[in-house]
């Protein structure tokens, strides 16, 4: 039985292979207000002392060259890529998963700064109401909000719109972070086969993917790939066994996290006897992606491209 080799996307690669941009002062740097999630948070100086939870903030912040700002960590999902990694030695990581609001006010911070609506919980680090009457702001990535102001398909103007109102909040500039992202999305070759895939995620019983409108639906189409989940208007999806059959994806994207490996995944497919028939696993067509590359951020144009030079070293027709 023939196997392709799978494709591991390096971490040094998804940097976009780039340094973290100097933390230059905006020109416009001063009181900035916006409106998150339904909540306004109005910032009079630019934030000092940031709890970040998920990788996504705590990378948006080292590629703004705000790490030094950052006095806590919390739900990473896997290792920075190499191009941050000297900013982000000597980090606090406080929680593997959600912190307490407790252990989160024990360091004093101004801002929480998190890539899941969900950490502002009265079980997790707090809700915003009582943060905020604690002196504390809070800000979601817009992606990911769910309460209110919810997105809709994601598009790379609103990747670049979130960049650029960390960058107002924290008072510094994203014109050469901004510039970097732009000139490697139009570098990008998509695959222009028709070649579907899916995006796995998570699940066992029940596989979670990616579906039509957050940045898994927006990394596949930038690269030529189809979505098999992409008719479903929800960024992630329950997606049967039975469908992922059906569907019977050219290529299969892993997400690869310190709490969700790869490695469980593709085991998973090799030993269900559904799933191993299907070409793409007996072949070995996986792209595996860290987990943080599969959200909105400063890894999605990277990711993109990745993923396309990826699948275009498959042998398909």
């Amino acid at each position: 039985m023939r196997r392709l080799a799978l494709v591991v996307i390096p971490l040094a690669l998804l940097a976009g292979c780039a340094a973290p941009a100097a933390s230059t002062p905006s020109p416009s740097a001063g009181a900035v207000t916006v409106e998150n999630c339904g909540t306004t948070v109005a910032f009079e100086t630019p934030p000092q002392r940031v709890v970040t939870i998920k990788s996504t903030s705590t990378e948006m912040m080292l590629a703004l060259g705000v790490g030094d700002r950052i006095v806590g960590t919390a739900f990473q999902d896997g290792p920075v890529p190499d191009a941050w990694a000297a900013a982000a030695e000597g980090l606090d990581d406080i929680s593997d998963f959600m912190p307490s609001e407790e252990t989160v006010l024990a360091l004093e911070p101004d801002l929480v700064y998190a890539g899941w609506e969900s950490a502002f919980a009265a079980d997790a680090a707090g809700t915003r109401d009582e943060l905020a009457s604690l002196g504390v702001s809070t800000y979601v990535q817009p992606a990911a909000c769910r309460s209110a102001d919810v997105p809709g398909k994601l598009t790379f103007d609103e990747v670049f719109a979130e960049i650029q109102e960390a960058a107002d909040i924290f008072g510094v500039s994203a014109e050469t972070l901004l510039a970097d992202q732009r000139a490697e999305l139009a570098a990008i070759e998509p695959d222009d086969r028709g070649l579907t895939a899916l995006w796995y995620s998570s699940g066992t019983d029940i596989p979670y993917v990616g579906a039509g409108l957050g940045a898994p639906q927006l990394v596949l189409e930038t690269a030529g790939l189809a979505n098999v989940a992409a008719d479903i208007d929800m960024t992630w999806s329950s997606f049967g066994w039975e469908s992922v059959v059906d569907a019977n994806p050219d290529v299969i994207v892993l997400v690869d996290a310190d709490w969700n490996t790869a490695a469980s995944k593709i085991e998973l497919l090799e030993s269900n006897p559904a799933t191993a028939a299907l070409p793409a696993v007996r072949e070995g067509r996986y792209v595996i992606l860290p987990f943080a590359a599969g959200e909105a951020g400063v890894r999605t144009v990277s990711a993109a491209a990745l993923v396309a030079a990826a699948v275009a070293e498959f042998d398909l027709p």
